[in-house]
């Protein structure tokens, strides 16, 4: 199957930003996400992973028409997180076209979510988020702390996701290079595929995660600031 290379587009009040450990006052803004899709697009992604991070900061229906055009804009895969907060947001999304949706916060908090959208639209259209700091799964903007990663991994795998998407926020955005152990860890726990975000900032990091299994890799803040390409990356997953 390879490993997947997803271009992070982040969109926070109508702008393309990324953002340093999760918060607002961090963001950089990298201009119309419309734009910075087709960029990427046109580098090779065919794969594009979108964050409505107003969604994440409690205003789900900000951004939602940009999104919308997204969809209808881009023939690739396109997998979508941030502020799905019911099972309504959800099957919202998946209806208007968007591959996957990302569940986080909800997922955590009510579980049977993800059994209910794998039966209605496949499991493969559902990814549960394992958002962790500090080997601790966090939840609500990764303000608050909700349990061991490991074990919630297992759950969300038992409640029926199809697929994972790791971010350690430890490294998130700092472009200090991924902490290899805590994923080893996941990868060997799950059977499910993995996603990994936070961190990747080089071509070593992109082989040492395909090598290591994971699924996909979601390339943000080093994308950005150019010290990898969607190219360079694509080239080492293949």
């Amino acid at each position: 199957m390879g490993t997947t290379v997803f271009p992070a587009v982040d969109i926070l009040d109508g702008s393309c930003v990324q953002l340093v450990q999760g918060r607002r006052e961090t963001a950089t803004s990298y201009g119309d996400p419309l734009d910075c899709a087709r960029r990427w697009l046109e580098e090779g992604a065919r794969a594009l992973h979108i964050v409505n991070l107003d969604g994440a900061f409690g205003n789900a229906a900000r951004n939602v028409e940009v999104i919308r055009r997204l969809v209808r804009e881009q023939a690739v895969f396109l997998q979508l997180g941030g502020g799905i907060r019911s099972l309504e947001d959800a099957r919202g999304w998946l209806e208007t076209g968007v591959d996957r949706v990302i569940l986080s916060t909800l997922a955590i908090r009510d579980p049977r979510t993800l059994t209910r959208l794998a039966s209605e639209y496949g499991a493969e259209r559902v990814m549960a988020g394992v958002d962790a700091k500090g080997g601790q799964v966090v939840v609500r903007g990764w303000q608050e702390p909700a349990g061991d990663y490991l074990a919630w991994a297992g759950k969300l795998e038992a409640a029926g996701a199809g697929s994972l998407l790791y971010t350690n926020v430890d490294v998130e955005g700092l472009q200090q290079g991924i902490r290899p152990e805590p994923v080893r860890r996941l990868l060997e726990t799950t059977r499910l595929p993995v996603v990994v975000a936070g961190g990747i900032s080089s071509a070593a990091d992109v082989v040492l995660l395909r090598d290591m299994g994971a699924a996909g890799v979601v390339l943000g803040s080093a994308l950005y600031s150019g010290r990898i390409s969607v190219r360079e990356a694509m080239e080492l997953c293949r």
